[in-house]
This record gives C-alpha cells, structure tokens and sequence, in this order.
C-alpha cells in the first residue's frame, strides 16, 4: 500500500491494525545520501572500535533525511500454514504546518539521488505528498504553544474584545505606511455599511499585517472578525468579515480546533514509530544499523552523543531487533550462503537446505513478485528481508528433534540473534550488541602508523615487506592501521623504526590509551565554566546548559550498493591485499565479518546437529542438565550440547579455541 499525505490519515487505522496483529515486522528505507565525507570507507576502517564506528555515523551521515519508509507485516495464519503479508510504502516529508512549526534542514547527495532515479524513484511523491513528522521535543513544544493560546482564548486574551493597554490608543503608524492604513480601514468601513459578509484585503508584508490587526482591533473592537487566510500557492492576505460576538467567539473556537487538528497531522508518520515502538515487536531489517540510528533520530529525538545512551535509548524505542545480514553472516548459514547482500540472499534461501516462505497478500494490498526485483523501493526491500528472516528461522528448525518445519518469531532458537545489529567491514568486531557490552579482541598485533601525506598504499606494503602478509587499515591521508600476521613482529617493527625520520610507529595500545587521554581533556576543557573579568582578575563563571540540546537537522541515508566483493578473510595470516595502482585506500570486503564470527555461537549449532544424528536420547536422559529451546507453541524442543563437567572443559576449550584461531583473533561470548 502506497501511504502519502493525502491518504495519510485514512490509512492509519490500517497501519495501526496490521502492526497490532502481526507476528514480527519488516523494515528498511531509502535516503538522500549515505556520508557527506570524502568517501563511504571514511566511514568504515577495519579497525573501528564499536564507539568510533557510531560517532563517524552520528557525524557524517545524520544530516541525511529519510523520505521513504517500507513497512511489511508478517501474520502466520495456522489453518493456511502461510504468512499473510501488508506491506507498506510511506513517503516522508518535514513538510512545516505553520510559521512557528520547526523548518528541517538536510542535506543530499548526488551519487544517491541519481542512483534513485535511474531505479524509478518518484520525487514529486516525497516533496509534494510526503507526510509530515515531529519528533517527540517539537511535539511537547508546539503542545505547550497551541494550549497556551487555547488559555489566552478562554480568558479573553488576544481577542479583539479584550483590551490591552496597548490597544486604548491607536498604534503609530509611519509615514510611509499611513496611506496603505487609511486604505484599509476606509475598505472596512465601506464593509459595515454594505451588504457584504466580508472583505479580502489586498496582500501585503508581515509588518503591514501587523499594522493593520492593531489599527482595525483599535478602531473596530466589536463587529469584525480578523483572520489571515493562505492559499494553496503559500500567498498570504488578510480577509475581514462582520460577525455579532457570538459568530466571533465560535470562530475563534473553530480556529483554535483547527490548529489542534493541524498539530495531530503534523506529528503525522512519527505516529507509526510509535506503534511499532508500543507494540514491542520484533523488529526485523537488513544491515539495519543506519535504519535504526536515522529512525531514532529524526521521529524521537536527536542522538546522544555517548554509544551507550545510544543503546539504552534503542532499547527502549525497539525492544527487539534482529539484523538478518549479521544471522546470515554466521553458523549455521556461513557455510551455506556466500553472498549476504540482500538480493543475492533472497536468491540462495530460495535454493536446497532452505525452503521459499509461503506467503499470501492480504486483500486489499498490491503484491510483490520477487521475479521483477523492485529493489530500493522502501516496501518491497522490508518485504524481502521478512522472507530472508522466515528462511532462516525455519532452517533453524531442522536442528530440533523431532524438526519443525515453522519456527516463530518467538522461538528461542532466535534469541541469541536479537538486538546485535552488524557492523560493516570491521574485521574483529561482527557487531554492535545493543543489549550488552561489545566484543574487546586483541589487537596485539596491530600497529598505528604516521607517515607523510604523499604515501599510498604500497608505500605502507614497501615498509612492512619484510614482515609477509600484512593488512591497512586507513585512518586519515597521514595515518593508518598496519595489522601484522604475528604478534611477536610487533617488537621488531617498533625496533628497526626507532631512529626513521619520516614515519613513526606506535603500538596499537598506547595509540588508544593516548587517544582516550586527549578525549577525556577534550571533555574537561568542555566542562569548565567561561571566564569573566572580575575586580581584579580574571574569575569562573558558572553555567548551565542543557546535555540534551542537539541542533536539529533532519538526516539519514542510503545511496547505491556498495559491493561488498573481496578476498576472503582465513585469519590474520592469510590476509593480504593486491595493490591497485598506488591506491591509496584498499577495498574492505563487506564480508569479512561473517569469516570472524566463527565462535561458541556456531559450535552451539554445529554440536546440535551432531546430537540429532547420533543421539536417540536426550541430555536429560543421561542424567546431565541442559537447558531447552522450546518455541511458543511448546511442540517442539532443541536441546543444547550438555555442559561439560571441569574434566571435558579444557577438551572443550581447546576446540573452541581451534575453531576462532582459523577464522580470527578474537572469540565471541557465549549466546547459548
């Protein structure tokens, strides 16, 4: 369902509708560009820690507006044994209500904008027809104003029957105005003594307007009624027309209903945030870290500046969220699926061991064919993802004794998915855990470089070339991350670069201890109140201001997709990268997260498998504790790999630790 501002209102009780009956929901959207740093890798160094990563996003893609929303429900219909689908498309526009309503400003991005066009894109639908929005701050305010004037109303404030000191003399009017003035009010008084209801005056700028409601409230306390009227074409004028008191004060009341009605529409899309919000739905999307950042943002409020407050507040706007780029990109599907972009896994969980989803459009919603791929169209890549998600739960299901053919959103096989949102192209570090602390890998190995500003890529590869196989990691024109195959070569390279002039080298830990050192004297020089000139001296001043405050531009983004090709990542000592004509920033393969992600997570599935096959009997018949993953119809059970007594632990340990040395240096915590 195509949702714009002029159906707007009557679809939303069936938006509401859908959200409240559905299983989980689907979805993603579509900006006006992606980064407004020199490049999209500005925005991804393999090395990024978890807080670096989300204060590059806050920065340089935040100022990006999102304009198109899809929204798909999923509802399992038992007596059918399908999905049955609503999807949505909603056209976002912060189209201002009035004079005193917030005036976005957001920026775009050319190489985003063409990309959308040459996909079929409709503008016109998003400026002209796209539904406004308020964020929860610009709601309370604009609240606070609209009540305020209902007072003033109530009391007889600001009506032409109330006389302000003010309004006992009549206002100076300059020279140069007195003539349009006199015009005016000879116009009104030819009113009065006519047969006509009322009168259009001629239009005129905002001082003029100002002039004349004082002149005529002054000179007409009773008889008229003053009211500025907008046309379509944003033109501006006054129109005077006689009315009794009883016709004045209803019209006030109407006026002040009428901005009431207009305040409800302007909240306008943020109202479908907050069902989703309220419904506590598992919310499902596909490298949806941006979608949430830009959701949060632009419908709730302006994003903190700490990683933390960023979670708690994605807690609590999404309860659950699941991330199927990141599912996709670990056991037990990294075996299975070799490319985790969205259409090309849409495709593979069509393919043996997964099984297509059956799905079937509720009546009176257009329907998707997969076939025509209507990609970047906000609805049809919500709907997509929701089928990616129902493929691999239900693959999850072959692992349960006796298996299911339909796992739940509700499942406990999905729970060690929620709320880790992926992290793209950061090589140790698969993703963002909302509901917790994130992964500390090791990075022994990892060396901080300066250099001068003309060095490329290989004269970083010409340096280290006694070292083998190294990686780089680029942070800015003048430095980079050099990860080396052993930790033990750390000492050396810091060695032979004692006395180079041109380059210095530091170990990766001292270069984040000295950066956390300079941050937190950032923070104290940001902290300490404004000197002002005393008697004698200069003397601290004391103020406050609120840590809330955010300046208040709209943002969001997504631009083309980025290819996420690359030579596949088999630890540290098999990394190397070809150096492309002195480039100076190698391509980071969007898929190396899902070859470091090899963990407990993994085995947890791997064991399962093994069980189902070789045991007739469960843990609990052996006589050991296990705990159980039972869905919510309670039909089915998958038992986990009994917990080993302290003898088995180390054997344990050590496959563990067999598993992560071949896929990377860092092991993810345990989930199951």
């Amino acid at each position: 369902m195509e949702v714009t501002r002029r159906n707007f209102k009557e679809s939303l009780p069936t938006v509401y509708e859908a959200i409240g009956e559905a299983d989980f929901l689907a979805i993603d959207g579509e900006f006006s560009g992606i980064s407004d740093g020199p490049n999209v890798s500005a925005l991804t160094n393999g090395l990024d820690t978890p807080e670096e990563r989300y204060t590059k996003l806050k920065k340089h893609s935040m100022d990006f507006l999102l304009f198109q929303f899809g929204l798909c429900t999923f509802k399992y219909d038992q007596s059918k044994s399908k999905y049955i689908i609503k999807p949505f498309n909603f056209y976002v526009f912060p189209k201002p209500f009035n004079r005193s309503s917030p005036d976005i400003k957001f920026i775009c991005q050319s190489s985003s904008i063409d990309f959308l066009a040459s996909q079929g894109f409709d503008f016109n639908k998003v400026f002209c027809n796209g539904i406004p929005y308020l964020n929860q701050d610009e709601e309370v305010q604009l609240r606070e104003q609209t009540e305020e004037r209902r007072n003033q109303h109530a009391n007889g404030v600001g009506t032409p029957s109330f006389n302000s000191p003010s309004s006992k003399s009549p206002a100076h009017v300059p020279d140069e105005h007195k003539d349009f003035i006199s015009k005016v009010v000879k116009k009104v008084e030819d009113l009065l003594t006519s047969s006509d209801k009322c009168v259009d005056l001629e239009p005129c700028t905002g001082f003029q307007r100002k002039l004349m409601y004082q002149t005529l409230n002054w000179k007409f306390p009773k008889g008229i009624h003053i009211e500025t009227v907008e046309t379509e074409k944003k033109e501006r004028f006054i129109q005077v027309s006689k009315v009794d008191d009883e016709e004045r004060k209803r019209r006030e009341q109407k006026k002040l209903e009428r901005e009431q009605e207009e305040l409800n529409d302007a909240v306008g899309f943020s109202r479908v945030i907050h069902a989703i919000s309220k419904s506590g739905k598992l919310v499902v999307g596909h490298n949806m870290l941006l979608d949430v950042m830009h959701t949060i943002h632009q419908f709730y409020c302006p994003l903190p500046e700490d990683l933390q407050d960023f979670k708690e507040v994605t807690m609590c706007v999404f309860p659950r969220l699941l991330d199927t780029k990141l599912m996709s990109s670990t056991q037990p599907f990294k075996e299975l699926i070799n490319n985790t972009s969205l259409a090309e896994l849409e495709k593979q969980l069509k393919e043996t061991p997964f099984r297509c989803p059956q799905v079937e459009t509720a009546e009176g919603f257009s329907s998707y064919n997969t076939a025509q791929e209507q990609l970047h169209e906000a609805g049809y890549d919500a709907y997509i993802t929701g089928l990616c998600f129902v493929s691999m739960a239900n693959y999850l299901g072959t692992f349960l004794t006796p298996p299911k053919s339909h796992i739940c959103a509700r499942s406990k096989l999905i729970e060690p998915f929620y709320n880790k949102l992926f992290l793209m192209r950061i090589i140790d570090i698969p993703y963002l855990n909302i509901t917790g602390p994130d992964l500390q890998p090791k990075r022994d190995h990892v060396l901080y470089v300066t250099f001068p500003k003309e060095w490329k890529t290989s004269d970083l590869y010409q340096l280290f070339s006694a070292f083998g196989n190294i990686q780089v990691s680029w942070i800015d024109d003048t430095s980079a991350f050099v990860s080396l195959s052993q930790t033990d070569q750390v000492q050396i390279a810091m060695n032979t670069s004692r006395y180079a002039e041109s380059y210095k080298i530091q170990k990766y830990a001292d270069y984040v201890q000295a950066k956390q050192t300079k941050d937190q004297q950032d923070r104290q020089k940001q902290r300490q109140p404004p000197k002002t000139w005393g008697e004698d001296s200069w003397s601290n001043k004391s103020h406050y201001s609120s840590a809330t405050t955010y300046t208040r531009s709209l943002k969001r983004s997504i631009s083309p997709t980025q290819p996420e090709g690359g030579a596949e990542v088999q630890g540290w000592s098999h990394f190397s990268y070809a150096d492309v004509a002195g480039g100076k920033k190698p391509k980071t393969d969007g898929e190396s997260n899902s070859d470091a992600v090899e963990s407990k997570t993994s085995e947890g599935w791997l064991k399962t498998a093994e069980m189902s096959e070789s045991s007739d009997s469960s843990p609990e018949q052996q006589g050991q504790s296990s705990p159980e993953a039972v869905d919510t119809e309670g039909t089915g059970a998958w038992h986990q790999a009994p917990a080993p007594h302290k003898k088995g632990h180390k054997n344990k340990k050590k496959k563990n630790q067999a598993a992560a040395s071949s896929s990377g240096l860092f092991e993810v915590p345990e989930v199951w």
